[in-house]
């Protein structure tokens, strides 16, 4: 069955094809028959109660720098859509708190991927703390003084942006390290949220796993590990992939939190697992699929798109 399927991104023609999960997901309804509509979150519009937005009807390849072919741009009601993928980048702010309640609107009629009003509602530096007994120890504040507390209990700490994202303003703050007044300054003029800080993980040296659940289900996983003299695994401030296997822990930690990601309807989610110790549950705009299919992994976009098309072809519940 073609399903008509319009993906809010950003802008197609900007994007790095080689690593990105949008692009994979995008190749494979393709092949499956799909019609692709694309548009950017400034063109999403509500009228009167309608949900529309100006889109381009849209071909892709897998060829860097030819990647997409894009029609001349139409107002369409999404309300006629069949899918909706919402898979623009954070940073998770009012536009895209916006974004949630706009979609919320048409979804499950038009199945918007993820359900919009659970991602407004798991932010993934919090959401995570629903399972506190499989992260690290954890503190959620602005308060200096807790902040002090915490770091004379745990040593190193990580200190980063409660809505950050990609590795930005990630720091290793130790427990002697003189600067730490100039971070907490720092962080207090830029930042209005309070900021995550969990007491530092050593073995982030041999990798931080991402795994990829597909409603609720573990299916692939790649092993970022930092750069030199660096904390920071996300591929984009200089990690490298590697292949790996999830372990007993790892698997526990799936089968623990899959069963409510399958609940609140996040079809497509990427976890970060560090030494055994849970610290993000991803559910914006979870990368990963096409890292883990380069390094001899299964393809996840079929996986994807079989479950899109299963709750698609059976009745919504509410």
């Amino acid at each position: 069955m073609s399903l008509t399927v319009a993906v809010q991104m950003d802008p197609i023609q900007s994007i790095r094809i080689a690593g990105d999960t949008t692009f994979a997901l995008l190749l494979e309804a393709q092949a499956r028959g799909h019609r692709l509509l694309h548009y950017t979150p400034d063109r999403l519009s509500m009228r009167d109660g309608r949900v529309t937005a100006r889109v381009e009807a849209l071909r892709v390849q897998d060829v860097e720098g030819a990647h997409a072919t894009l029609g001349e741009p139409e107002r369409i009601d999404l309300a006629g859509a069949d899918v909706v993928l919402m898979r623009q980048d954070p940073p998770f702010d009012l536009a895209y708190i916006t974004a949630t309640h706009l979609l919320e609107r048409i979804h499950p009629a038009t199945l918007v991927v993820n359900n919009p009003f659970e991602v407004r509602n798991a932010p993934e530096k919090l959401f995570v703390t629903a399972f506190p007994d499989l992260m690290p120890p954890t503190l959620i504040t602005r308060d200096r003084r807790e902040i002090e507390d915490f770091r004379e209990e745990h040593g190193s700490v990580v200190m980063k942006p409660l809505h950050g994202h990609g590795g930005a303003a990630v720091l290793r703050v130790t427990p002697d390290d003189p600067n730490f007044g100039s971070i907490y300054d720092l962080f207090a003029q830029t930042f209005r949220e309070p900021w995550v800080v969990q007491r530092f993980l050593p073995k982030i040296s041999e990798g931080d796993k991402r795994i990829i659940l597909v409603d609720g289900e573990a299916l692939g996983a790649v092993n970022r590990v930092p750069a030199r003299n660096d904390i920071r695994s996300n591929m984009v401030r200089g990690g490298t992939g590697g292949a790996t296997a999830l372990t007993a822990r790892e698997r526990e930690i799936c089968e623990r939190i899959g069963p409510e990601l399958r609940r609140r309807g996040l079809i497509l989610v990427g976890i970060d697992v560090i030494d055994g110790h849970l610290t993000e549950i991803n559910v914006t705009s979870p990368t990963g699929i096409r890292a883990i299919k380069r390094l001899g992994g299964p393809d996840l976009a079929v996986a994807v798109w079989d479950a899109i098309e299963a709750k698609v072809t059976r009745p919504q519940m509410a």
